[in-house]
């Protein structure tokens, strides 16, 4: 008998453990499967931004990532090998969201923590399984799948076996079996410069828990604490035109010794050093039939502002709740067609903005150097002085401003609010309005006096209504005084209604084929 599964994840990074995750606390089984054999040594992304801190407090992740992490308080620019400037940035998003920092949080503990709480809900990663090919259906996918085990003379055990599922997401990275099984097109461009990324320990004055940004002609090293006083991550540009060796026996002081000179470095040990390229692409579309792709297997792109693992963490949560009504009979199967636009939207963008952000970055030319070394340095430190400036940086970085007001599933506006919006954070005197998105559903905010046919209609529909009588607070974060809102499963609002009342609310579940009971 063929194994059945409603879903079947390929790929246990975070992408895939976390839309593993999000399903099964939504009561949908999954079968998640990894070629690795265990969690690599090495640890790549390391920033966790404020989005998803905030969507981790669906299964009471956030707490333990930012115990266990490191929070920059502050970041430096150097230039031509002088320290030119010393930035704070600490709670830089004060007022927006209950994470305003920069939170480091190395991706190897980070994909522990999640595989251990998946095995907690009795999901185990099967390893050293991989996607051979699928084929698709009217009821389900049928995939092939390859089981390898290494025997102890250096030769290979494999077995195959067949699985069937609802559907089938590829986590399985820029190389996705799902994609190429799927024949998507994978389009975009490699860059032409070699990066570098390394691990140490070590002493000296910038291993001081803060961020460093080395700037020397079209080169650049980024340095990120791991902890106060000891371990950082180096990452850069390396100057190929003086390089002498062969790539793959290239050590950290043939590309950075300069700068580590320069920045009073002392390094102890080299847990790891690799060189390689960049790419940016974006699928051309993140779905085929039941097929879908997340994370790197759907967008890759540039590391500047550390927003790869993060849209990919977006992608499985975004895709989760739907796969999850779907399955449970709580909507038409049209409701997984918002999938591809929601995200392949703001993938295009990230991958633009990180392209030119890096263009600029690693730009050749009297001017370019000009503004980098001496421009960028002197300008920074005052502009980050002002709120709306460093609200404004925040808000980019830590994707609290991603929005799906293009979507079909967004409809309304209530205040400066509009459907498709994050709901935005507003503590006012004991009540916290993020409190209640803890849960992974459907509920009602309404901020100010409640109409008796919106309780009504909740009431029937058994959907929880959150009540916050009216502040200011809610003003100035863009609420309208009396207005309702429907938020979806991840937190998005879905609608937003001035008048308080449900008319509004059923129609939308009526289009767009979504059942609450």
């Amino acid at each position: 008998m063929i194994p059945r599964t409603e879903v079947l994840i390929i790929g246990a990074g975070p992408t895939g453990l976390v839309l593993a995750l999000w399903l099964t606390r939504q009561n949908v089984k999954v079968r998640i499967i990894d070629r690795k054999e265990a969690q690599p040594s090495t640890s790549r992304a390391l920033a966790i931004h404020a989005r998803t801190l905030e969507l981790y407090r669906q299964l009471g992740l956030a707490d333990d990532v930012v115990a266990n992490g490191h929070k920059i308080e502050a970041t430096n620019i150097w230039a031509e090998g002088s320290h030119r400037a010393h930035i704070p940035i600490g709670n830089i998003g004060k007022g927006l969201t209950p994470y305003p920092f920069i939170h480091i949080y190395a991706q190897d503990f980070h994909e522990k923590l999640l595989e251990d709480r998946l095995n907690a809900m009795g999901v185990t990663v099967q390893r050293n399984w991989e996607l051979v090919d699928f084929e698709e259906n009217e009821e389900c996918i049928l995939a092939q799948l390859k089981h390898t085990n290494e025997q102890p003379n250096s030769t290979k055990d494999e077995k195959t076996e067949f699985c069937e599922a609802s559907y089938i997401v590829g986590c399985d990275g820029a190389h996705s079996a799902v994609r190429r099984a799927c024949n998507i097109a994978f389009e975009g461009e490699t860059y032409p410069q070699l990066f570098f990324v390394t691990d140490i320990e070590g002493s000296g004055p910038t291993l001081n828990g803060e961020a460093h940004l080395s700037l020397n002609g079209s080169e650049f090293m980024l340095s990120l604490a791991y902890d106060q006083d000891r371990k950082a991550r180096f990452a850069g540009v390396v100057d190929e035109s003086r390089v002498t060796k062969e790539l793959s026996e290239l050590t950290l002081d043939d590309v950075a010794s300069a700068t580590i000179k320069n920045m009073g470095l002392q390094i102890d040990k080299l847990n790891w050093f690799t060189t390689y390229r960049v790419h940016h692409r974006v699928a051309a579309s993140f779905r085929r039939g039941r097929a879908f792709l997340a994370g790197d297997a759907a967008h890759i792109h540039s590391p500047v502002g550390g927003q790869g693992m993060n849209t990919g963490i977006g992608d499985a949560i975004n895709l989760a709740w739907k796969i999850a009504a779907v399955v449970h009979g709580k909507a038409d199967a049209s409701l997984l067609d918002s999938y591809d636009p929601e995200r392949h939207a703001f993938a295009s963008t990230l991958v633009n903005t990180t392209d030119q952000a890096f263009t600029n970055l690693v730009a050749k030319g009297y001017v370019s150097n000009f503004i980098r070394n001496w421009v960028v340095p002197i300008v920074m430190p005052i502009l980050t002085r002002f709120d709306m400036v460093r609200h404004r940086m925040f808000r980019g970085v830590s994707q609290i401003m991603l929005n799906y007001r293009d979507s079909a599933l967004s409809a309304g506006t209530a205040g400066y609010v509009q459907g498709g919006d994050r709901v935005p954070w507003a503590p006012a005197g004991h009540l916290d309005n993020f409190d209640s998105l803890k849960e992974i559903r459907w509920q009602v905010h309404v901020y100010g006096d409640l109409k008796r046919q919106m309780a009504n209609w909740c009431h029937d529909k058994r959907v929880p209504l959150r009540l916050f009588p009216w502040d200011e607070k809610y003003q100035a974060a863009g609420f309208g005084r009396d207005a309702a809102y429907l938020i979806r499963p991840d937190t998005y609002v879905a609608v937003a209604e001035p008048s308080g009342l449900p008319e509004r609310f059923e129609q939308y579940l009526e289009e767009n084929g979504i059942r609450l009971v």
